[in-house]
């Protein structure tokens, strides 16, 4: 048995378990997962042929490197290329996680795409990996091109991924240009270009308007399966689509459901201050929250209780069911409990935070207006992208945005950008004073501040870094609040 009869079953074997994986000159080859291989004798040197669902490739064997059970290096030839390759093959020794291969396959797909739609660019790099040390998610295909002197940044994300990735690309954007600057030796960073699937790019062009001139971003869409990239007029988001529900709706409805939820404190008299009812953007519900966790809901008259998913109609005969339903969240939710690790007292962190900001303002800032602080409004951008968690006004009538977090998140940044750009808008266009907002305040014609509030050790270490991409208008404040807040709120930092 001559050399490339051994290799041909070595090969075959080494497909056969389904485990195999392609390398070429280093490169993972995702899009030969699921792979078939074989091995023609044609003239002095033979050609191997690999191919998938996603990928064909055949070179010429010059070759055997090594062969071993769990790897195969063959020396290659690329049509048309004079200088040999490598070809690895290896025995994975489980299967790569779907979303892993996924990401692959769109590296290798978007590589093309770019070659084919940037003919005078060159790419200087692409990869998927994640790096947890500078907060590059492996959600994304990152990279650098360049097109004579001019160098960009770029991040994608394919339509396979989750609208919550599509949605985050921005704040992930913004620190990979953040590293590449600070990494750059021979051309300068023009800017970021960002890639999502077709048909997403509303909400980033619209958050795009809160970024300052370092952040110089091109957006584009890519049309899968035809592989074609077209760049988006980022001026077609100025008209920054939100709603804010009349001040007097919601009064109506907060009335309407007002015995109830006198019925409900009563159960509990020494904690009933705790208890809150909430307008939710469904018409005419009512939530009603025990320092922030909702665990009933009035809507059209009717209460119904449990909490997460679980509901059953109040009635005579779920009354006591009810009431022990709410003296267990009394017993765990409150300052003084023993269980810290009960759900009950861990569930909701951010509303009960919102909760004892809105029970004294003064904790967070005596400046703030205490008679002017509301809680989830105004519903912005056609009611689909959230709602901010404070919006308030000083006693000198400037507007303040404020950004809860009780955990660390990359995006809060940009998600109080988000919000400011619409509360901004509804600002300019008197909607507040239109819809009985701050009654008798006269409103500081300035730009809205931004706090971004959250445990002084939870605030992200990339908070930093996207706060000076941000428009030098959006004025921000951290407020860094002590760790063990449910026990008290006290301020530690104020930067």
């Amino acid at each position: 048995m001559d050399e490339w009869t051994e290799i041909t079953r070595a090969l075959e074997e080494m497909t056969a378990s389904g485990n195999a994986e392609v390398h070429e000159d280093g490169e993972w080859l995702a899009e030969l997962a699921g792979l078939h291989c074989e091995i023609h004798r044609a003239g002095k040197h033979p050609l191997v042929h690999l191919w998938s669902d996603e990928k064909n490739l055949t070179r010429r064997l010059l070759a055997i490197k090594e062969s071993s059970p769990d790897r195969i290096i063959l020396e290659v030839q690329r049509f048309g290329r004079p200088r040999p390759g490598r070809l690895e093959f290896r025995c994975a020794d489980s299967p790569r996680m779907l979303g892993r291969v996924s990401r692959e396959q769109f590296r290798a797909r978007l590589r093309r795409m770019l070659a084919e739609q940037f003919p005078d660019s060159s790419i200087d790099s692409l990869t998927a990996a994640p790096d947890l040390e500078h907060s590059f998610s492996g959600l994304y295909v990152r990279g650098r091109m360049h097109e004579g002197v001019h160098e960009w940044a770029f991040l994608a994300v394919s339509s396979a991924e989750s609208a919550a990735a599509v949605d985050g690309i921005l704040a992930f954007g913004i620190l990979w240009l953040d590293w590449v600057r600070g990494h750059a030796s021979r051309r300068a960073i023009e800017g970021l270009r960002l890639f999502v699937p077709q048909g997403t790019s509303l909400s980033l062009c619209e958050r795009s308007l809160a970024l300052g001139s370092a952040a110089r971003t091109e957006i584009f869409e890519i049309r899968e399966p035809d592989g074609r990239v077209e760049g988006v007029d980022q001026a077609d988001a100025g008209n920054l689509e939100s709603w804010l529900a009349p001040r007097r709706e919601i009064e109506s409805m907060l009335a309407a459901a007002a015995e109830s939820v006198a019925r409900t404190r009563s159960i509990v008299p020494a904690a009933g201050h705790a208890i809150e009812p909430r307008v939710e953007r469904e018409p005419g519900d009512v939530a009603i929250c025990f320092r922030g966790l909702e665990f009933a809901r009035w809507s059209a008259g009717q209460m119904f209780f449990g909490l997460g998913d679980s509901r059953e109609r109040l009635s005579g005969a779920t009354q006591p069911s009810f009431e022990r339903l709410v003296h267990s969240i009394d017993r765990h939710r409150n300052s003084h409990s023993e269980d810290t690790n009960h759900p009950l007292y861990r569930s909701a962190p951010e509303r009960w935070l919102e909760a004892a900001i809105l029970e004294d303002p003064a904790r967070l800032d005596a400046t703030l207006d205490p008679e002017h602080l509301y809680s989830q409004v105004p519903a912005l951008a056609g009611r689909d992208r959230g709602i901010l968690d404070l919006l308030g006004v000083t006693r000198r009538g400037r507007l303040v945005v404020i950004e809860l977090k009780a955990s660390e998140d990359i995006q809060m940044p940009v998600q109080a950008a988000d919000y400011w750009l619409r509360v901004r808008r509804l600002q300019r266009a008197g909607d507040f004073e239109r819809c009985g907002y701050f009654s008798g305040m006269e409103l500081d014609p300035r730009p809205p501040l931004v706090w971004l509030v959250a445990p002084g050790l939870r605030f992200h270490s990339a908070t930093d870094i996207l706060l000076k991409y941000l428009s030098s208008e959006i004025q921000i404040t951290r407020i860094g609040v002590n760790e063990n807040w449910r026990r008290g709120l006290r301020i530690v930092f104020r930067q």
